[in-house]
């Protein structure tokens, strides 16, 4: 089990002109379900296809067109919601969403309100240094998306695209337990990191398969303890909607300037009005897109083409059961069993084709050793190679047979370097590759001890520094190695230079 002893993080706090003011944020998540077909339909979900090419009737909404629920969809949101430790209600239902949108063929949005299929979870969100917070979920439910409307093709018209119409979204509504622009970035990190080791979300935040709308409010010192222990929403601030975030740095500039201008609103004696913001990016501000509405200005109503969902617990129970190894559970075995510290096991973790692969390398070998070539010399090379872990050229058996060779002593450290390299850009088998091109280690301490003596014998004046001074007794180290090639082992060299200097 992963080790929940961790301390709270202190709440941002800025200074506004008169006052200083916490903030308080909640997300709503919106997260694209990985499935081949779309929520209510068989179309496709490609991205990236032809402009309306991957539109069903029902998505067109064309008369007498009825919706069919996609049952891989439920399974995704039932299996997102069991990762997330949240309650799964065996009953939820499907609501209209009622409003009018050129690229909402519709009218309405098939979402669910009253009724979502899953209920309250947690998100335990490390920030470092010992330092968490357990953010709770409130729920997700399950929506239709709606098209994208293209503005920038002609100078005088607009275009739709229905392609994204009916994708299948889950929406991840926190509660306000976030204190803090990094605690935001690193709650939305940590969800994207949970749905793909599930296989749930891809979280490509580019390709708009995962975004985010951001709420924020302001509130003075105390106030927030006050809420937690009344739960009565009048000792927060009014809160500001900014929508559609798909950046994590984004996200947390757009905290802070919204923040900023809610306490310059406040101190000048005025009144925040709840309403939905964009970001401006290039101008770092915020704009009002519209006023914020509530649940009744949507007219939501059940939605009369579908009946409500029951699913059987046997069949949640199914899917729990096939449920991946989840990255704190992950993260605490690789401390566990490799004795590895936590910031390596957090690297290695934070995705799940990293973490297969370091098991991997690892099985059967130093842990810590094989975090290390994994950590320091396969990721730093792939990244300045701009490669991923799924474009690696060496792998997990080449990596673990280099680590092989350092452990039997066959080869050192340096040579290893040399013979990654060699792996790396032209493939092969490593202990192979030593065989052929004469890389093995010398641990004939007969060969070391002949090239020392050479090496003490042609520099007396070096000798007697070295008695006087051991620091220097390096310099026969390197000059040893050096003479060699450097293949002499280093172990041995360090004990014969001790040994010779200290006659």
């Amino acid at each position: 089990m992963l080790d929940l002893t961790y301390e709270l993080p202190k709440p941002k706090v800025i200074s506004g002109a008169k006052h200083d003011w916490e903030l308080v944020i909640g997300l709503e998540v919106h997260a694209q379900v990985s499935s081949n077909a779309k929520l209510f339909s068989g179309a496709s979900t490609q991205f990236g296809a032809e402009p309306n090419s991957n539109v069903a009737f029902v998505d067109s909404a064309m008369p007498g067109m009825l919706p069919v629920i996609n049952e891989y969809c439920i399974e995704q949101a039932v299996r997102t919601g069991l990762g997330l430790k949240a309650q799964i209600n065996l009953n939820s239902a499907f609501d209209r969403k009622n409003y009018f949108y050129p690229d909402l063929p519709q009218g309405y949005q098939i979402s669910q309100l009253y009724h979502p299929i899953v209920g309250e979870g947690e998100v335990l969100v490390e920030l470092g240094n010992g330092l968490a917070r357990n953010i709770r979920i409130e729920r997700i439910h399950m929506e239709q998306d709606a098209g994208k409307s293209i503005h920038d093709m002609d100078p005088n018209m607009s275009f739709v695209d229905l392609n994204r119409v009916g994708v299948c979204l889950m929406e991840i509504v926190s509660r306000p337990d976030i204190r803090s622009p990094e605690e935001a970035a690193a709650f939305v990190a940590k969800l994207r990191q949970i749905m793909r080791y599930l296989g749930t979300c891809d979280g490509n935040m580019q390709n708009g398969n995962m975004r985010a709308d951001v709420n924020v409010s302001i509130c003075r010192p105390g106030q927030y303890e006050k809420y937690q222990e009344s739960q009565d929403f009048a000792h927060l601030g009014t809160r500001c909607e900014i929508k559609n975030m798909n950046s994590m740095r984004f996200i947390q500039q757009a905290i802070i300037v919204e923040a900023e201008r809610q306490i310059k609103i406040v101190e000048a004696g005025g009144t925040v009005a709840q309403e939905t913001r964009l970001y401006d990016v290039e101008k770092g501000e915020t704009r009002s897109m519209r006023s914020k509405e509530e649940a009744h200005d949507y007219r939501y109503f059940p939605d009369p083409d579908l009946l409500p969902l029951e699913i059987e617990q046997a069949w949640v129970d199914e899917i729990a059961a096939t449920l991946p190894e989840l990255p704190d559970a992950k993260k605490s075995r690789f401390i566990a069993d490799f004795g590895l510290s936590d910031y390596d096991a957090s690297v290695l973790t934070a995705d799940v084709e990293s973490a297969a692969y370091f098991e991997a390398v690892a099985e059967g070998r130093n842990g810590k050793l094989s975090a290390n070539w994994v950590i320091n010399e396969l990721f730093g090379r792939l990244k300045a190679d701009d490669k991923d872990i799924a474009d690696c050229p060496v792998s997990p058996a080449q990596l673990g047979g280099i680590i092989a060779l350092i452990s039997a002593d066959t080869i050192s450290g340096k040579i290893a370097k040399d013979l990654f390299e060699i792996v790396y850009t032209e493939g092969g088998d490593p202990a192979e590759i030593v065989e052929a091109r004469g890389m093995k280690q010398v641990t004939d301490t007969g060969a070391i001890e002949a090239a020392l003596d050479k090496i003490i014998a042609d520099n007396p004046a070096q000798v007697e520094k070295a008695k006087l001074n051991p620091k220097l007794a390096g310099w026969f180290v390197g000059q040893v190695m050096k003479a060699t090639g450097g293949k002499a082992n280093p172990k041995a060299v360090n004990q014969l230079v001790a040994q010779k200097l200290g006659e």
